[in-house]
């Protein structure tokens, strides 16, 4: 499988996909979320987290980079790059440790770090289409290649 290409039809649609990603994660990998403001990459974000078991709020992390969630034995990390000004400021974040225990890492604007992030299990580029979103899953090993053999069983 080289991809998959999903319609969206609307929030529910998009958080419901995020709790089939949650599934298939069972809390572990890295997923680049990219997309325009507003295309839905915290949507799907929460949807992942609350599929995880996450009851509490899920906010953007746009001012403070990085959000931490533990759930159950799981930790889960929500990372929003789009204001980092320079990649290399993520060495001052300690960014290599976020990756180090094989948890879960959700990076949107993942190209705002470009030369220190790693190699994605899965990116989802996210478009709007009309009244709904084109999300495009491409797999870049083969626990992403599974995730979306599963999911496109799903749909």
């Amino acid at each position: 499988m080289s991809g998959l290409e999903l319609y969206i039809k609307d929030e529910e649609a998009m958080t419901q996909l995020g709790h089939a990603l949650a599934q298939q994660s069972a809390g572990h990998g890295v997923i680049f979320l990219q997309g325009d403001l507003g295309a839905g990459k915290t949507t799907l974000s929460r949807g992942i987290l609350r599929g995880l078991g996450h009851t509490g709020a899920v906010k953007s992390p746009t001012f403070t980079l990085v959000e931490p969630y533990e759930i159950g034995p799981l930790r889960a990390w929500h990372f929003d790059l789009y204001r980092l000004a320079d990649p290399e400021e993520l060495e001052y974040l300690g960014i290599r440790d976020y990756f180090a225990d094989d948890d879960l890492c959700l990076i949107e604007w993942p190209q705002q770090g470009q030369g220190y992030l790693p190699q994605p299990d899965l990116e989802i580029t996210i478009k709007t289409h009309n009244d709904g979103r084109i999300v495009r899953l491409l797999p870049n090993s083969t626990r992403g290649e599974s995730w979306c053999v599963a999911l496109a069983t799903l749909t």
